[in-house]
């Protein structure tokens, strides 16, 4: 059997880079030093920066809050254009669980597709309710 040999050029390029290995590694972080520490002086800017743009936003919400603030008539209106429909579909249901029970006719999913858009309309209306006049 005959053993491989390393190359006497790949062990000679590799001792080279085996003894010089620290003084390479010291060269390449005296190197770049210089260049790390302006990042930690910018990154203390930054954060004082940071609150300022924040600042900004958060007025500028609060002066597009203030005028897109809707009237107390406005809601009320809005509170009865979701009263009607509710009203309407709230008595369709019932007529159609009258009309289903007492005269036997066969409206069961018409009546439960309604009695599903009332509940649905019923649980808007109490959100928007609590919503706006709940503070009073």
């Amino acid at each position: 059997m005959s053993e491989a040999v390393p190359l006497p050029r790949a062990r000679a390029c590799l001792s080279f880079l085996h003894s010089r290995l620290p003084a390479w590694v010291m060269l390449a972080l005296l190197v770049a030093l210089p260049f790390s520490t302006p990042a930690w002086a910018a990154q203390a800017t930054q954060e004082s920066d940071g609150a300022q743009v924040m600042e900004s936003f958060a007025r500028q919400a609060q002066d597009e809050g203030e005028r897109k603030a809707l009237s107390d008539k406005t809601k009320h209106v809005i509170m009865f254009l979701l009263g009607v429909p509710l009203l309407l579909f709230l008595m369709i249901t019932g007529g159609l669980g009258i009309a289903m029970g007492v005269y036997g006719k066969q409206v069961f999913v018409l009546h439960m597709i309604f009695a599903g858009l009332t509940v649905t309309l019923a649980v808007m209306h109490v959100i928007v309710g609590l919503v706006w006049f709940y503070p009073f």
